[in-house]
């Protein structure tokens, strides 16, 4: 299903980023993307932008600015103690790299995905047997997947309410075939092609997802930039 463009603004006018709008803080990165976000929208107008065009490069704009200024709004998955943190990250990182490079997109963001997903991994969806189905990503099995499969309860978010139920998920041998399935499922579906070969862009990743429908919750691209931010800013 094709998540609603909730969390974000409407349209914004052509002349709405003034210094009427401009955020209360003004130091650091808010004052940084800001900047970059105005100049984009001025040059744009001011070679050969007009009309419907305009509009809809403006609202794209906006959008990424409110959505770079939520990010630091903290989320669950950035909870986790480092220790644990660097635990999940020694264990999936080489097979997350791979993945990473058939996507187009910086390990980073692959990483980030998995530790929102799964809660860096202290939230694992487990087999019948309790063992590890290394779905970090929250696949489901629809009715085409003819690998195993579980059951398992997950929150969709419909209508503006949250609600329970249990689902059909896959599962995998072993992390690389749940990492290939995971480049496949983006690389494969039309409705994912919008994050693909984003570079360490965390904002046009997460915005790609959220928009082709990979989750229901509203605040998803939110909360996985926040996520990407965090270990970006290791380096």
């Amino acid at each position: 299903m094709r998540l609603p463009d909730a969390g974000f603004a409407s349209m914004a006018p052509a002349g709405a980023m003034t210094a009427a709008v401009r955020p209360a803080a003004q130091g650091g990165n808010f004052s940084r993307l800001w900047s970059e976000v105005n100049a984009e929208v001025r040059h744009f107008i001011e070679h050969g932008g007009s009309g419907a065009g305009e509009a809809v490069f403006v609202e794209g704009a906006w959008r990424r600015w409110q959505l770079e200024q939520s990010a630091a709004t903290p989320s669950s998955a950035a909870s986790v103690s480092t220790e644990d943190q660097d635990r999940f990250l020694a264990e999936v990182g080489t097979q997350a790299a791979e993945a990473a490079r058939q996507l187009g997109v910086s390990p980073e963001l692959v990483l980030a995905h998995a530790a929102l997903e799964s809660g860096w991994g202290k939230r694992p969806l487990r087999n019948a047997d309790g063992s590890d189905s290394h779905n970090l990503f929250g696949i489901k099995a629809d009715a085409n997947w003819r690998g195993a499969a579980l059951q398992a309860m997950t929150t969709e978010h419909e209508n503006g309410v949250d609600e329970h139920r249990q689902e059909r998920f896959r599962s995998y041998p072993d992390m690389g075939a749940a990492m290939n399935d995971y480049a496949r499922l983006l690389r494969s579906n039309p409705r994912y092609q919008a994050a693909l070969n984003t570079g360490g862009d965390a904002v046009a990743f997460a915005q790609g997802l959220a928009r082709g429908g990979y989750a229901t919750d509203p605040d998803y691209a939110r909360k996985l930039v926040q996520v990407a931010r965090q270990l970006q800013s290791r380096d």
